[in-house]
């Protein structure tokens, strides 16, 4: 049986007590939807106007959550959990680029994360942010099916290039590449790009890896009639599972415009389809390959016993489970300690450049109910059980 998600002594044994300590008024900050709110305003107007921004953000936020700014400072976190047996996702988290100077930087990085991968067993994925190849006024227009301009044209083309410089490198090195999702009124025009790279690429093998996020009440059925198409064109069909990131934006557009919410009206709702769709893809684990990406306690106990009642080894190569770095370690390290594939996703990048990845994450925290508070209360936990094993 997995050790309980509530063995705090093995979820934090990694961190020293000052770490716990930080980690607790990091929480306490991130909890608070006003200061977050206040925060994330005053951040962009900080990078707006080029203010200096290091010195408060890389020994805190930033050092919590991510890895470093280049990937040979993300050397000894790589180290540290694979001491713990939990592997690393390196992920170059620029987002919201708008130039062709930053997308072949974002490129650039990503194959040097492959090129890493390659050569070190602890790193089993890579990952790109599609927004992080492409502007997003032009996926939208894809999306919408609006004529390009001739400009646009080029502008498109460039953007075909550089993800099949990362897919061939991904090809050569054996290295797979998870795409990460975006908000639903570009998700089409990405979609239609990964079934492509899917049919041309997974031949035989998954290789690249769509991501769900399964609070989009379409995103079953997709994945169903997805699975359906890769296999009758050759291909293994492979995803990413996550609930979601861009619920409080997502309602207040389709509010704005006029049209049906995409995502489901409340959390059973959402949490019904993640595990349905987990399930669908571990009854077919032979025909294809799933990463559960999921911070949820329910979901992680769901699919371990799923993977024990259907007798899939828990160490098979074609499904892992996902938590972002600096949260959820209840999970990972119990998961990992009972020889289940666990990645952390491990952010790394300039400060500056992170910046927009932070700001998302905070929101998202202050926007998914007792997330913070989960957190909070095991490293009170742990503290005090610290606090009672020295007395």
């Amino acid at each position: 049986m997995i050790e309980t998600f509530e063995n705090t002594r093995l979820a934090f044994k990694d961190r020293s007590d000052r770490e716990l300590r930080k980690a607790y008024w990091l929480f306490r900050l991130v909890g608070n939807p006003f200061l977050v709110k206040v925060g994330a305003i005053k951040l962009r107007i900080a990078l707006w106007l080029r203010l200096p921004v290091n010195w408060i953000l890389k020994p805190t936020i930033f050092s919590h959550f991510c890895g470093g700014e280049q990937i040979s400072e993300c050397r000894a976190t790589i180290e540290k959990l694979a001491a713990s047996g939990i592997q690393t996702i390196l992920d170059y988290s620029a987002e919201g680029r708008e130039t062709d100077a930053e997308f072949d930087r974002t490129a650039h990085e990503v194959m040097e994360t492959i090129k890493k991968a390659a050569s070190d067993k602890n790193i089993p994925y890579a990952v790109f942010k599609p927004t992080g190849m492409a502007r997003f006024g032009l996926l939208e227009k894809l999306q919408s099916g609006e004529v390009l301009t001739e400009a646009e044209q080029g502008e498109l083309e460039r953007v075909h290039e550089r993800i099949g410089s990362i897919c061939r490198l991904a090809e050569e090195t054996g290295v797979p590449v998870m795409v990460d999702a975006e908000e639903s009124w570009v998700q089409d025009a990405v979609d239609r790009l990964v079934e492509n790279l899917t049919l041309q690429y997974n031949k035989g093998r998954p290789l690249i890896f769509n991501t769900l996020q399964m609070y989009r009440h379409d995103r079953l059925d997709y994945l169903k009639q997805f699975f359906s198409r890769s296999r009758e064109n050759g291909a293994v069909p492979a995803f990413k599972l996550v609930r979601g990131a861009y619920m409080e934006k997502e309602r207040e557009r389709a509010v704005a415009m006029g049209y049906p919410s995409p995502i489901y009206p409340d959390k059973p709702s959402t949490d019904e389809a993640f595990d349905k769709a987990t399930r669908f893809c571990l009854d077919h684990v032979d025909q294809m390959a799933v990463c559960i990406g999921t911070h949820n306690e329910k979901s992680c106990a769901l699919a371990a016993e799923a993977m024990d009642g259907l007798g899939i080894p828990r160490a098979h190569p074609r499904v892992s489970f996902a938590q972002l770095l600096g949260m959820s370690d209840h999970l990972s390290y119990p998961l990992a300690a009972a020889g289940f594939n666990v990645c952390k996703y491990v952010p790394y990048g300039p400060v500056r450049t992170v910046i927009p990845y932070l700001i998302r994450r905070a929101e998202e925290n202050t926007s998914v109910a007792g997330q913070t508070s989960r957190e909070l209360y095991l490293i009170r936990k742990e503290i005090q059980r610290r606090k009672t094993a020295l007395t």
